[in-house]
């Protein structure tokens, strides 16, 4: 193969890279053009959307490094949008610093492309590295806020750590079975029974990859990072990495791994990938509902609320099979676009405010009609209320895990996950009770948050998307589906 015919099956990621080193560029000549420098980034980001769409239906290279399906092209075009939603939100960054910030902002979502367009365990990690150091730079990018740095050390040293665990669990799988690729790897485990160094590699592996999702036990950095970073960084870690994070975690365990899925039935419990993520997904969904019951900031009841969401996603890997996997896909995918919008309600509320606590949110229904609407629709999403994405969500979730196996053997996981959705539904309903009834006798004396029409605009797209994926699921689940056959 020649480099040319390589650069034009990689051309989405060139298009990116090409747009970074540009908006750098224009950093370095003029420090006071944030328009330019997000017009240049949403430029490019449309070009590789573009080049998406004219890469050919499938094609394979070097052993899966580089892979082109429907699937690695639909999610690479979501994390494309996903990264044009947080880059609108970061029109009002106040800092010297923007084009770095963009800079940032791209490298991460290169990062998040190779993620979703590799099968293969050493461009996985790649992927990875590229990714989280990325973050890692845009949580502590407000340097002179202390929370800001102090949060992004803690999210640094737990990423450094996980990374560390996912190398050595990596090695592991590669020296059981002499091959990177995840479709080789299968070949070479099938059959092969669990041995405690095999089944430390998969422990490790997995370790990394729950740390990246924020599930329980391993969500520590999760609060303080989505509270203390800047609101468009939390918005993107909570987003973007979440989205790329699930995609690749399903195809390492539903294709690297499927010789070991072992059995998550309470009737029918055996060894394998399958009861650990099981175990994740409940204590997940047990911890972070809790411990949101009792938040009193907006921003770290989302994180919580981040860790019960991961361990609700938990449950179509753990089903296991094409349903399965559509299912947490469908709803990684809803909950992203979810989160993205409600973030960016809290940073309009933050700038008028200075803070994003429950209380800076009481009479906004009087005085952000627009905002409080939005927020009500993310909130409910969250609940799982129809007739909005979360409900069908969460509706596919719990149907695929209750068909998995026979005999319902994941009905144990399923009623914890309805418990823990119950739950969920008082602390949303807090938020909403805050803006919409709650009274505040110096509402009049608060401004009202100031959108500009493009802002006004992405929050309105996202909770569009939100109505339209809840009342017509099957315009995404179909493609879903189409991509995963």
């Amino acid at each position: 193969m020649s480099y040319l015919q390589l650069l034009r099956l990689a051309s989405p990621e060139t298009v990116v890279v090409v747009t970074t080193l540009v908006v750098l560029a224009i950093g370095l000549r003029n420090r006071q053009s944030p328009g330019l420098n997000i017009l240049v980034a949403v430029l490019g980001l449309a070009g590789a959307c573009a080049a998406v769409f004219m890469l050919p239906r499938s094609a394979v290279l070097f052993a899966g490094m580089l892979v082109i399906s429907p699937l690695t092209s639909l999610f690479k075009v979501i994390c494309l949008l996903l990264a044009f939603f947080t880059l609108l939100m970061a029109r009002n960054l106040s800092s010297r610093n923007h084009a770095e910030y963009v800079g940032m902002i791209l490298l991460a979502t290169i990062g998040l492309m190779l993620l979703v367009g590799s099968e293969e365990l050493l461009m996985i990690f790649i992927g990875l590295e590229l990714l989280g150091l990325s973050l890692y730079v845009l949580a502590a990018f407000e340097k002179h806020d202390i929370r800001a740095v102090e949060a992004g050390l803690k999210y640094f040293l737990f990423g450094s750590t996980a990374s560390a665990f996912t190398l050595f669990g990596i090695s592991i799988l590669y020296g059981m079975s002499g091959t990177t690729a995840l479709a080789a790897i299968a070949q070479k485990l099938a059959g092969m029974p669990i041995e405690p160094l095999l089944a430390a590699g998969v422990v490790m592996t997995l370790i990394g990859f729950a740390f990246k999702i924020a599930a329980a036990p391993f969500h520590l950095w999760a609060p303080d990072a989505y509270q203390a970073a800047p609101v468009t960084s939390a918005a993107f870690i909570a987003s973007g990495s979440k989205v790329a994070s699930f995609v690749v975690l399903g195809k390492i365990v539903l294709i690297g791994l499927a010789p070991l899925h072992g059995s998550a039935g309470w009737h029918a419990m055996a060894g394998g990938w399958m009861p650990l993520l099981a175990v994740l997904a409940a204590l997940s969904i047990v911890i972070g509902n809790f411990v949101a019951l009792v938040q009193t900031n907006v921003r770290r009841l989302l994180a919580y609320s981040a860790v019960a969401h991961a361990g609700y996603t938990l449950l179509g890997l753990v089903a296991g099979g094409r349903e399965g996997f559509s299912a947490t896909l469908f709803y990684t995918t809803i909950y992203a676009l979810t989160l993205l919008g409600a973030f960016g309600v809290v940073g309009a509320v933050r700038r008028e405010m200075g803070n994003d606590d429950i209380r800076d949110f009481c009479g906004l229904s009087r005085r952000a009609p627009l905002l409080a609407g939005c927020m009500a629709i993310f909130m409910l999403s969250l609940a799982g209320l129809p007739p909005l994405a979360g409900f069908f969500g969460k509706f596919y979730l719990f149907s695929a895990a209750l068909r998995a196996g026979g005999n319902h053997g994941l009905l144990w996981l399923v009623a914890l996950a309805l418990f823990g959705s119950l739950i969920s539904l008082y602390y949303y309903l807090i938020v909403l009770k805050v803006i919409f009834v709650d009274a505040k006798q110096e509402t009049a004396a608060v401004a009202a948050p100031q959108l500009d029409l493009l802002q006004r605009a992405t929050l309105l797209a996202l909770a569009g998307a939100i109505v339209l994926f809840g009342i017509m699921p099957q315009t995404l689940v179909s493609r879903i589906l189409a991509a995963l056959a």
